[in-house]
């Protein structure tokens, strides 16, 4: 059918923001954009700033004191120059100060863990939310143009692999940054030649790791594509129609193999970025673990030149702070990497986050009219279509419009049936109306004004769709009704069910309302789930109703029952019927019939017959070809 939708992300920027955030390391202004997430937190982040200065600073007393505990109570020094036995009560006091250090640094801990927790992941929360809001607004052509299992491994995957660096970063970043600081003035107070030999190699290491850096995040980028691509085989594959028509094909086998290579290659992108730089970490701890050795070798050569007067509780001392340096030096490259490696995700984000939705209210937008016109004619059920032009946004500017400057109006309450032949546009029709597509050319009305000008909200607010694909959640039916209005009560559910001729097969139901009606409604049979569609609609009590071939998926027995309720469903409001089996419109109060984009005639059933064009032609075709029940 021509008004099957086909359309891209319509934001304009999209095809350069993608090939920027391909590089996740030069997404521009990364780095302001993530602390912008930790703004409502100022309260929580300060204190853990504090916690982490304070904690930061308590790790280089206990090296400090372990000096003292050499020289000063384990090995002290006497007047005569030698070492006499231990001093107990300074020893003593030495062993408690550290206890005290330790007692308190572990609290610390505990509660900068349960901030940075706690914030992290109410920004990682926060954003969640952020994206899931974002996406309602987006246009419907982005829906259809994406995978669902795409936009859920965004949703995810990747908000939920940048949860380390939201819950860590801060903490981390500033911890280790204060840590190295104190450790390498303690190390120059100890000893300035020992602090050089430590040092030497720091260079070397910060270029090795930019480098470890960049590659893991193209390496990041793949995985995340590739795990969106499982997500999406996931979600179409194992979905009630994915089964279905995987089992009434065969074809198993084959998913189950297009399953296995995507997952083949994820756990080829996991172990190369899981390798990558593996031998740059091997070389830095040996090298740290070198390090201490290396001390007590120079020490020695100092100590024998007579050039110092190193003593073994300096020694001890340093090669302590030196871990202190050099372990959170290590940390605070591994969270440079992984914020290298996590702006490969945030691009992902970014990207969804900064398109632009094709469909926003306009400035001054108002809620739709309800009053009367000059003529004293009611507003609230009018609809006009002036001269609207329509081409779904990737479709090929050289072709023909989807809709060629149609003209028409539905007055408030009519009844006005579509129909022509597939791919003509009608289904277009009933998009535009709701404002689910923008109109190229031309004007759509509604009550007398530009849908353009009206609050999409309360435009949308004022229309009840029924579609042939009818959507229900895996929940009760009562709460598939309140889906339309959650503070239905029981009667007004009771009451809109019999409007739909339905509430006695709900009440013939073990649990009545409360049945569980299945994954898409599967445990119910086609003509029940829509006439429970129609119910939720008469329950929002819309002024104009939407019929897209809401019967044409139903059998002869089914498709009676169902449109008689929909018969009943239309009395008193304006009802748009898109349809295909001209025998559920022959009572219309007028009938378009689309061709090609345009409508070629228009009129009752009986003009229309009477003409002997297009519909007449469709109409007896139809009547010729003999109806087979579906099971």
């Amino acid at each position: 059918m021509g008004g099957r939708p086909r359309g891209r992300i319509s934001a304009a920027d999209e095809g350069a923001q993608r090939a920027e955030n391909a590089e996740a390391p030069k997404i521009p202004h990364l780095l302001r954009r993530i602390a912008a997430l930790f703004a409502p937190h100022k309260v929580a982040l300060s204190v853990t700033v504090a916690l982490v200065l304070v904690s930061a600073a308590l790790s280089v007393i206990p090296p400090l004191l372990t000096e003292r505990a050499f020289d000063d109570g384990l090995f002290p020094v006497g007047p005569d120059g030698q070492v006499t036995g231990p001093n107990l009560p300074v020893l003593t006091t030495i062993v408690v100060a550290m206890l005290t250090v330790f007692i308190v640094s572990s609290l610390l801990g505990v509660w900068q863990t349960w901030l940075t927790a706690t914030v992290g992941n109410k920004v990682m929360g926060a954003l969640r939310v952020r994206m899931f809001t974002h996406l309602q607004s987006m246009e419907l052509s982005f829906f259809t143009r994406t995978k669902t299992g795409v936009i859920q491994s965004r949703l995810q995957n990747d908000v939920g692999g940048v949860a380390s660096v939201l819950t860590n970063t801060v903490s981390s970043v500033l911890g280790n940054t204060v840590t190295v600081l104190a450790a390498f003035v303690a190390m120059l107070l100890l000893n300035w030649q020992l602090t050089l030999i430590a040092l030497v190699l720091l260079p070397v290491m910060v270029v090795a790791q930019r480098r470890v850096g960049q590659v893991r995040a193209r390496i990041a980028a793949k995985t995340q594509e590739s795990l969106s691509e499982m997500t999406a085989i996931t979600q179409e594959t194992l979905s009630v129609s994915g089964i279905l028509l995987s089992k009434s094909f065969t074809r198993q086998r084959s998913e189950i193999a297009r399953y296995g290579d995507e997952n083949a290659n994820q756990i080829h992108l996991q172990v190369r970025q899981q390798m990558t730089g593996q031998w740059f970490f091997a070389m830095v701890g040996i090298f740290m673990s070198a390090i201490p050795a290396i001390v007590y070798l120079v020490s020695g050569w100092l100590i024998s030149g007579g050039t110092t007067d190193i003593s073994a509780g300096t020694i001890v001392a340093f090669t302590t702070v030196q871990a202190r340096l050099l372990f959170p030096l290590m940390a605070l490259m591994r969270v440079a990497l992984d914020l290298q490696t996590s702006g490969a995700l945030f691009a992902r984000i970014f990207e969804y986050l900064d398109l632009r939705p094709a469909i926003t209210d306009a400035p001054g937008a108002r809620p739709v009219p309800t009053g009367t016109d000059a003529a004293g004619r009611p507003l609230l059920g009018r609809v006009e279509f002036d001269h609207v032009s329509f081409r779904y946004p990737d479709a090929d500017d050289d072709g023909r419009p989807t809709l060629d400057d149609v003209s028409f109006a539905i007055e408030p309450g009519q009844y006005a049936a579509f129909v022509g032949p597939s791919g003509a546009g009608k289904t277009t029709v009933s998009y535009l109306v709701p404002r689910l597509y923008e109109a190229s050319g031309g004007a759509v009305r509604f009550a007398g004004a530009d849908v353009r000008d009206l609050e999409h909200e309360s435009l949308v607010s004022n229309i009840g769709i029924v579609s042939q694909e009818t959507y229900l959640f895996h929940a009760s039916i009562a709460d598939n009704l309140r889906y339309a209005r959650p503070d239905a009560t029981d009667a007004e559910l009771e009451a809109a069910a019999r409007a739909a001729n339905i509430h006695d097969t709900i009440a013939s139901f073990p649990e009545g309302y409360d049945t569980v009606v299945g994954e898409r409604g599967y445990r119910l049979s086609g003509g029940e789930k829509q006439r429970i569609a129609i119910a939720r609609v008469l329950l929002k009590d819309p002024a104009v109703l939407v019929l897209d071939e809401a019967t044409s998926a139903l059998d002869t027995i089914s498709e009676r029952v169902v449109q008689a309720a929909l018969d009943d469903a239309s009395r008193g409001r304006t009802t748009i019927a898109i349809a295909h089996r001209l025998s559920t419109v022959v009572s219309a109060d007028v009938i378009f019939v689309v061709v090609a984009g345009r409508i070629a005639e228009r009129g009752t059933h009986a003009e229309l017959i009477a003409q002997g064009g297009v519909y007449a032609s469709l109409y007896r075709q139809q009547a010729e070809q003999p109806r087979v029940p579906t099971a």
